[in-house]
């Protein structure tokens, strides 16, 4: 037969079954040589000829002991020789062999009896050089000694991919006798493993030759249910000829390399977790928007559904009294989903007032001030973390596994808790997410309280301010009046911007805008105390040079801040209105047919630096002409020069005609943006021709 023979197939067809060479026999070079009974050499094959030197020609013919044995060997073939012809066995040795050079080599031989069709006798003799063969056996045994003694795993695989070796390391880390592997596939033997990843590396080795080195797998064997992590790597094994044996695979267990690894990985992960959460929560002093920088920071990074709760009372400004056995009443905050799947449905909905059960978890957490961990939620935990039955069957079909709520406390007090759920998220939480929500929360907390608190402080700033402020001024003799206050945006305080419309004797009207520098309830009350002086002054029917001259001393004596003021008084009777400036920005004065213009005053100096003087402007305004007061939180903004924005101002009040009313929302929707830093006090004045009974001569 040739290379390419035939075998039944299990059909009935025939197949062909290849067999390509082997190379051990190649390496070691076999000789074979035939003698006959008389010890002549009748046949001598090629490989002969290589390892003794003597072309066939010159040794076909030759007795074997004299063509290749020295004299004083002779004695030591004749017997072997005798023995192998007559029957008695074969025989194998090692003998000097004297070679075609005159030099001497020693071979291994195995000798046997041949015997053809009539009866004649033959020896055959096959021989190998000695250092070759031993080389050779040496390392077999080496390799043979370092894959049963090796602590890494290796085996062997044909090119089916089906076992053929393994060794006692990797019995061990397979958790599989050697027998239940060889002839199976590795799918067969490990179905825990990715098989698909681990087979496509073999294919692509044995494709192309080239190793692929240290792949991680990770998984668990029939050793055990623990994961593990290996390293492997794949070599294609060739013989000496080039013919594909299979592939080699090294496996060594790199367990406590990769938990360290991940280990490193989820501290890298924390700690970048946490900085994130030192830029992101706590951008403004807003309760909720707080709230929702926390949930939105632990989704997905630490959970896949997170809801921060606030314990009723909190928001409201007062103490909230936690029962150490009732229930506790909750307003959820915030919540924050990957997606918008069950878990995210059952959620308490934000801004909502809900009631949780003394024995729910959440209370728990609130009640002792310590987090509350359910690594692994059974059918019996989701009743203590739903609200309801309804919400718990949300949970139980959203795949719900793990739980964590972790306690809001803020100087030293519980104020809520921020309720964690994982149903994508495969692993369950552990003490390092326990502690790493912690440190968020620990941030948050003092954030969402100091929002409280300021919320608070605001709303007493606000309510004081809005307090000392005229509700909507009376109209006065020979005027038409409309005025605007609007607080700061949220993220900021209260200011201390202020106007006031004093009617005086003679149906004449003053009018007032100013500015106290700071924010909060100490500027609120600097703004009170200073309208009441003001109204005093404005009683004495003083030049209004005068009336700031007094406030400035006032001020200097009671070492009070600096406030920038506009003051105005106005005759109803001769249309002139006389005016003093201190350090304020100047009103803008609209006449009918005209662009509006700012008034051309002297600045002065705010109130409260003292030692400069002030002086007192007169200017007509006629019926039909209107005056515009401000302050500076209308058009002063942070990336725009103030004399644009006094343009901007000038542009509006220059376009078509409106209701003074109209006139404020204008100017209050176009030059000034929701998110400004700065309160607005806007005072408006039409002068009008004054009504019959009221405009009659002065008394002399």
């Amino acid at each position: 037969m040739s290379a390419a023979e035939t075998s039944p197939a299990g059909d009935g067809q025939q197949r062909e079954v290849a067999f390509a060479p082997g190379g051990l026999l190649d390496v070691l070079s076999v000789a074979a040589v035939v003698l006959d009974g008389e010890g002549r050499i009748v046949l001598w094959s090629p490989q002969a000829e290589e390892l003794f030197g003597y072309q066939a020609s010159e040794a076909l013919g030759q007795f074997a002991g004299r063509l290749l044995v020295n004299e004083e060997h002779v004695e030591l073939v004749i017997h072997p020789f005798a023995q192998v012809m007559a029957g008695e066995g074969s025989w194998a040795g090692v003998f000097p062999v004297r070679l075609k050079d005159g030099s001497t080599k020693l071979f291994e031989f195995r000798n046997m009896r041949l015997e053809d069709r009539h009866k004649n006798l033959y020896a055959l003799g096959l021989a190998t050089g000695q250092a070759t063969l031993r080389q050779v056996e040496r390392d077999l045994a080496l390799s043979t000694r370092l894959v049963a003694q090796s602590p890494i795993g290796l085996a062997v695989l044909d090119t089916d991919l089906r076992y053929v070796s393994v060794n006692p390391a990797l019995e061990r880390i397979n958790g599989l006798p050697a027998a239940e592997h060889l002839g199976r596939r590795v799918r067969e033997a490990l179905p825990y493993l990715d098989v698909e990843a681990i087979e496509s590396a073999m294919r692509q080795v044995l494709a192309t030759g080239t190793p692929i080195v240290d792949q991680q797998s990770v998984g668990h064997t029939a050793a055990g249910p623990e994961e593990h992590a290996w390293s492997v790597s794949f070599y294609r094994l060739e013989a000496s000829n080039g013919t594909v044996l299979g592939v080699a695979v090294s496996v060594v267990d790199v367990t406590e390399r990769y938990r360290a690894t991940v280990e490193v990985t989820r501290a890298r992960r924390s700690l970048a977790l946490v900085a994130e959460a030192s830029l992101r929560i706590g951008t403004t002093l807003d309760v909720d928007q707080t709230a929702r920088e926390l949930a939105e920071i632990s989704v997905p990074t630490l959970a896949d559904v997170a809801t921060v709760h606030v314990l009723d009372g909190v928001l409201t400004h007062s103490t909230p009294v936690i029962s150490p056995t009732g229930p506790a009443l909750f307003r959820t905050l915030a919540v924050s989903a990957a997606s918008a799947t069950e878990p995210a449905t059952a959620a308490d909905p934000p801004g909502e007032l809900t009631r949780h059960d003394a024995d729910q978890l959440v209370t728990q957490c609130v009640r002792t001030g310590r987090a509350v961990l359910v690594p692994q939620v059974g059918g019996g935990d989701l009743p203590r973390i739903a609200r309801c039955r309804e919400t718990a069957d949300l949970l139980a079909r959203s795949g719900l596994h793990s739980y964590l709520a972790v306690p809001l406390i803020a100087r030293g007090r519980v104020i809520g808790a921020l309720d964690l759920k994982r149903t994508r998220i495969q692993q369950p939480f552990n003490h390092d997410d326990e502690i790493l929500a912690g440190e968020l929360v620990a941030r948050a907390a003092l954030c969402i309280d100091n929002a409280r608190l300021y919320e608070s402080q605001r709303h007493a700033a606000l309510t004081l301010q809005r307090s000392l402020l005229p509700e909507h001024p009376e109209p006065q003799p020979g005027l038409e009046i409309a005025s605007r206050y609007r607080p700061a945006s949220i993220a900021s305080e209260i200011g201390g911007d202020w106007f006031d419309v004093i009617p005086l004797a003679d149906d004449k009207t003053a009018l007032v805008v100013g500015d106290v520098m700071g924010s909060g309830i100490n500027a609120a009350a600097t703004m009170g105390q200073l309208r009441t002086a003001t109204r005093a002054f404005a009683e004495l029917d003083l030049e209004p040079a005068h009336v700031l001259h007094h406030l400035d001393n006032l001020f200097d004596r009671m070492g009070q801040t600096i406030t920038t003021c506009i003051y105005a008084v106005y005759d109803p009777h001769d249309h002139r209105c006389r005016i003093a400036n201190a350090g304020h920005l100047p009103p803008a004065l609209v006449r009918p047919g005209q662009d509006a213009e700012l008034l051309d005053l002297p600045t002065g100096a705010p109130l409260g630096v003292g030692d400069v003087p002030f002086h007192t402007t007169t200017f007509a305004l006629q019926p039909g002409d209107e005056l515009v007061l401000y302050t500076d939180g209308l058009v002063e903004t942070r990336n725009q020069p103030i004399d644009q924005r006094l343009d901007a101002l000038l542009a509006f009040l220059t376009g078509p005609e409106r209701s003074l009313e109209e006139t404020c929302d204008v100017l209050l929707y176009t030059l000034r943006t929701p998110w400004e830093h700065d309160d607005v006090a806007l005072l408006a004045i039409r002068a009008e021709e004054c009504p019959p009974d009221r405009c009659r001569p002065r008394p002399c």
